[in-house]
C-alpha cells in the first residue's frame, strides 16, 4: 500500500511577517494549504513562493474558515498548525511515522509555547494557551464548531496516542501582546455569546471561576515555576470569564 497523503494546513491573516517560517518547516508534507482570511499585506505572495494551494475569502467565523481549510485538503491525513508555530524536524519524522502506522483517527501534539525568545512551558491552561492541541487528524475525522474564539470540535474515530515531540508556538512577543491577546479573545467571545443571547453565568459564578482559573494554572500547572510570566499567564487566565461576561452584558457591537 501507498503511504498515506499529508496536508499541512495553514490559516492565516495578515501574516507576511510569520509567515515565512512557519511554512519552511512544512516541506516535509506533501501538500501545504494555505488560507487567507481577509488578507491585505503580502500573505498571498509569500504562499505562493513556497508552493503552497492557496484559499482566499473574508470569514468572521473562525470554525468556518478552518472547516473551509480542511475541506480544500486533498490529503488523508490533515496537520493543523498556525502562522506562529513552527514543527521542528524531529515532530515531523513524528507526525510522517503515526500516519504510516496508526489505526487512530486523530492524536494531540505537545505544544512548547514561548513569549519572544522565553520558553515558557507551565502555567498554560483555562482557554488562555495550550499545552497540547488536537492538531493531526484524517481529513473526515474534525469538524470545527461555528464561534468566533475557541470554537467547539466534533469528531469521528477514536483519539490516539499523544504524540511524544512538540511543536515550537511563538505564542507572544511580551507581556503587553499577551494582554492584547486577552482583550480581543474576550471580545470575540463576548460577540458570540450576545448572538445567543447568552452573558456566560452571573457575576458571582464568574468571580468563583476567576478564583479557580487562576489556581489551576498558577498551582496545578505550575505556572509558578514560570516567575512573573506564570503569574500574568494566570491572571489572564483568571480574567477571561469575568471580562467576556462583562462585555457580553454591557457592550454593544
Amino acid at each position: 500500500m501507498s503511504a498515506p497523503k499529508l496536508s499541512a494546513l495553514v490559516v492565516a491573516h495578515n501574516e507576511e511577517k510569520r509567515l515565512p517560517a512557519c511554512l519552511s518547516h512544512l516541506t516535509f508534507a506533501d501538500e501545504i494549504v494555505v488560507v487567507l482570511d481577509k488578507c491585505t499585506d503580502g500573505s498571498r505572495d509569500i504562499a505562493l513562493a513556497h508552493g503552497a494551494r492557496i484559499v482566499e475569502g473574508r470569514w468572521d467565523i473562525e470554525g468556518d474558515r478552518r472547516n473551509t481549510g480542511i475541506q480544500a485538503c486533498s490529503g488523508d491525513w490533515v496537520l493543523e498548525v498556525d502562522a506562529d508555530e513552527h514543527v521542528p524536524p524531529a515532530l515531523a519524522e513524528e507526525v510522517r511515522r503515526t500516519i504510516a502506522t496508526t489505526q487512530f483517527a486523530w492524536h494531540e501534539i505537545l505544544v512548547d509555547n514561548y513569549i519572544g525568545d522565553r520558553l515558557v512551558r507551565h502555567g498554560w491552561g483555562a482557554s488562555y494557551g495550550k499545552a497540547a492541541y488536537p492538531g493531526l487528524f484524517r481529513k473526515e475525522a474534525k469538524t470545527w464548531g461555528r464561534d468566533r474564539v475557541h470554537p467547539s470540535l466534533v469528531w469521528r474515530g477514536a483519539k490516539g496516542p499523544m504524540l511524544t515531540n512538540r511543536l515550537d508556538h511563538y505564542v507572544d512577543r511580551n507581556i503587553s501582546d499577551m494582554i492584547r491577546r486577552l482583550d480581543n479573545y474576550s471580545t470575540a467571545k463576548a460577540r458570540d455569546l450576545r448572538e445567543r443571547g447568552e452573558t456566560w453565568g452571573s457575576f458571582p459564578n464568574n468571580l468563583r471561576r476567576m478564583v479557580t482559573r487562576f489556581f489551576k494554572c498558577y498551582v496545578r500547572r505550575k505556572g509558578y515555576r514560570e516567575g512573573g510570566y506564570g503569574l500574568i499567564i494566570a491572571i489572564c487566565a483568571a480574567l477571561y470569564p469575568m471580562l467576556t461576561h462583562l462585555k457580553a452584558r454591557y457592550e454593544k457591537d
